[in-house]
């Protein structure tokens, strides 16, 4: 049965000893905290950038990329309550199969999607920088829409598995806990061949395929940048570094201890793949910091926003029409603005 949106491995509390159920509860609490937290930061963090990019920023190739990793992010965040719930419940589902399966299926749709957007930014910057006049002629916010459209389908073609599997049931041992699961097939056989499938496929398409080839374009805009000396700076490099970093560092676990899993060191995955998803589910609330507040232009539009926000909400007003006088006239600056 599956503790997590985001793990497979059978978490039974009925064949633990006292002190390994101690040990699990005690994971588990510690992992809500963060799954609660990733919530909280994910959800205001990506819907702020939603906001910013959607409401207050010209359409560009960039922000669009942004707009969609930000999306995808805060689709994902916003289901956390679910996961915790059922960690809180101690695997007990009683939500329904619909959102049984929405709930993974929107997981591993932002893993996808956010993974392959991410690889998209690397490989459109790495073309700005290797071939800046053709990527002045033919970078166009509508290409990238197309682009960003296309991900979002292809995200859904890779998870559209786990739709498929995840299904609700009564547990064995007590009818009334209802667990949220992957019902690989009704063989042994068949459930260990589809389970090793469906890990490694996704090791292969949603890890090692993604950050090779963001390895690839970080490391070609580097020497790029080297050769030319285009920057002055260390900065550009420092951002590449922790792009490439909290990439792996977010998601290699998870993969990693997905293997253990098909290895059988299942008591070595109770322990690690609550932290290790945790890692991933964390990595939603770093995208916006990384990619998009980094900006100055994104940074600039978030300082008038906010601005706009405190004065018209601080502003002491005398009588209704000057109140309705400012506010026209804060709507029309604003307007101007963007």
């Amino acid at each position: 049965m599956s503790n997590t949106t985001l793990n497979d491995t059978e978490d039974d509390y009925y064949d633990y000893d006292e002190s390994a159920y101690r040990l699990t509860k005690a994971i588990h609490i510690v992992s809500m905290v963060i799954y609660s937290l990733a919530f909280v930061l994910g959800v205001l963090g990506n819907g702020l950038v939603i906001f910013i990019i959607g409401f207050r920023m010209k359409k560009t190739v960039n922000t669009i990329w942004f707009l969609n990793l930000a999306i995808a992010d805060f689709a994902f965040t916003f289901f956390l309550p679910l996961s915790v719930a059922y960690l809180a419940l101690e695997f007990h589902w009683p939500f329904g199969q619909f959102l049984c399966k929405a709930n993974s299926t929107v997981a591993f749709l932002n893993l996808y999607a956010s993974v392959y957007i991410l690889m998209v930014i690397s490989i459109d910057r790495c073309i700005s920088v290797l071939y800046p006049v053709w990527a002045q002629n033919h970078r166009k916010p509508r290409w990238a829409s197309f682009v960003a459209v296309g991900v979002w389908i292809w995200a859904l073609v890779l998870c559209s598995p786990v739709m498929y599997f995840r299904q609700t049931a009564p547990h064995v041992q007590d009818p009334e806990y209802i667990n949220c699961y992957n019902n690989y097939g009704n063989t042994p056989e068949v459930e260990k061949t589809r389970h090793h499938a469906m890990i490694i496929s996704r090791f292969i398409l949603a890890f090692l395929i993604p950050f090779t080839v963001i390895l690839i374009c970080y490391g070609a805009i580097v020497l790029k940048l080297r050769r030319s000396r285009l920057s002055q700076s260390n900065k550009p490099f420092q951002v590449i570094t922790a792009v490439i970093v909290t990439f792996f560092v977010c998601w290699f676990p998870y993969h990693l201890f997905s293997f253990f899993e098909l290895r059988g060191y299942l008591d070595l995955v109770r322990i690690g793949i609550p932290f290790a998803t945790s890692l991933a589910f964390i990595n939603s609330c770093l995208n916006p910091i990384l990619y998009v507040f980094i900006g100055q232009d994104f940074k600039t539009r978030l300082r008038r926003s906010i601005l706009s926000v405190f004065e018209n909400a601080f502003t002491e007003d005398n009588s209704q029409s000057i109140v309705t006088n400012k506010t026209k006239s804060s709507v029309d600056t604003t307007s101007q603005e963007v």
